[in-house]
């Protein structure tokens, strides 16, 4: 193939011209450039290797499923796509469904910018140009409530109290048997109320370390634990992990003294490893505890409960925002990191300082009048 052209953006890689511009195999050798040019700006926007490999992937598997080029792709494409990824004996879950249409359309979106030269590039190669396939009306619609598995749900009070006893009580049991089940016990309790009084999800939970809490000025009562500090909350996609501080509410003082039993010489630093280690949750031979371990032990203690299979570890995070929001604070200040209103209220519009300050006059508020 012979193109007569003018120099391209430094986006369109040289190694796609030899000569007086011939090209072996075209349609392979500029997708695939396409792709590495990809990487490269995703690459730049910092986003991490495992996401890239991922989302390159895709694009790959969908390009091989139209048995199509990038310029000839249509929007009927990815109806037909995501209509067999569905229609399959086990069809896929959304979630999957959402990171293969975001893909594609990221993608498209990449090849389709004027900056980048691919439009221009393949109208003078090959006669016809990229254009975005991937809109509304034929994408699933971004993660919400309505998106989460059927049955997921928050604890009631009551049932919040029968698991937190049933913990409580297999403590007592494991102790008074001369049990060396004991201890883990002990520590999984105290890691399910900590989850439950910060919001946090499991993953946030596993990674706490004893360095992770600190005072809130405001409410020098809680002494060193007015505040958490998340290293390792859910970042947006491809991002990897982002940081955020819950403080410490009135409605959850009664962690402050759990934490510091914890902390103590009577709690986690029994465990043989405990100095081996910075995590909050050190396990019985080496390094920290991993989720599946804590999903484990919530799902043996829920069946001693004799509560719901709905129930699961991730419910004491949705509790945690039910909770918050029963005893009078605005969804849009219950602290769980969301950045969508679809799960804890309308609040993308005001910013992380203002609604840092709001939760804070109201801690403020409260515990000044609990004073006698």
């Amino acid at each position: 193939m012979m193109l007569i052209m003018e120099r391209l953006p430094w986006s369109i890689p040289s190694v796609l011209t030899d000569g007086d511009i011939s090209l072996f195999r075209a349609e392979d050798r500029v997708f695939e450039a396409m792709l590495d040019g990809w990487r490269a700006q995703m690459l730049a926007r910092g986003l991490t290797t495992d996401w890239i490999k991922s989302s390159a992937s895709i694009v790959t598997r969908f390009q091989a499923f139209t048995n199509e080029y990038p310029w000839k792709w249509q929007a009927h494409d990815v109806d037909e796509y995501l209509a067999g990824l569905r229609s399959r004996e086990k069809p896929v879950t959304l979630t999957t469904l959402r990171s293969y249409s975001s893909a594609i359309r990221i993608f498209c979106a990449y090849i389709t910018d004027s900056r980048y030269g691919w439009v221009s590039y393949c109208e003078q190669a090959f006669g016809d140009i990229p254009s975005q396939i991937c809109f509304e009306w034929n994408s699933p619609k971004h993660a919400t409530d309505d998106a989460a598995p059927e049955g997921r749900r928050s604890f009631t009070r009551n049932e919040l109290q029968t698991f937190f006893d049933t913990v409580d009580d297999l403590v007592d049991q494991e102790f008074a048997a001369g049990s060396k089940r004991w201890l883990p016990a002990l520590r999984d309790s105290i890691a399910f109320k900590v989850c439950y009084a910060y919001g946090l999800r499991r993953r946030e939970l596993t990674m706490l370390e004893t360095v992770d809490f600190g005072p809130n000025p405001h409410v020098p009562a809680y002494k060193g634990f007015g505040c958490a500090e998340v290293r390792f909350a859910k970042g947006t996609s491809g991002s990897g992990p982002r940081r955020r501080t819950v403080l410490t509410s009135p409605e959850f003082d009664w962690v402050v003294e759990l934490l510091g039993f914890w902390l103590s010489d009577d709690g986690r630093a029994k465990f043989p490893t405990a100095d081996r280690t910075l995590s909050l949750w050190p396990s019985e031979r080496a390094g920290r505890l991993d989720v599946r371990s804590f999903d484990r032990s919530f799902q043996s203690v829920r069946e001693l409960a004799g509560l719901p299979e709905k129930l699961t570890m991730h419910s004491l995070r949705h509790s945690y925002v039910s909770h918050q929001i029963e005893a009078g604070y605005d969804p849009a200040f219950v602290q769980v990191g969301h950045a969508y209103a679809s799960t804890t209220g309308l609040y993308t519009h005001v910013s992380n300082d203002f609604k840092h300050k709001t939760v804070q006059q109201m801690i403020t508020r409260r515990t000044t009048s609990r004073e006698p």
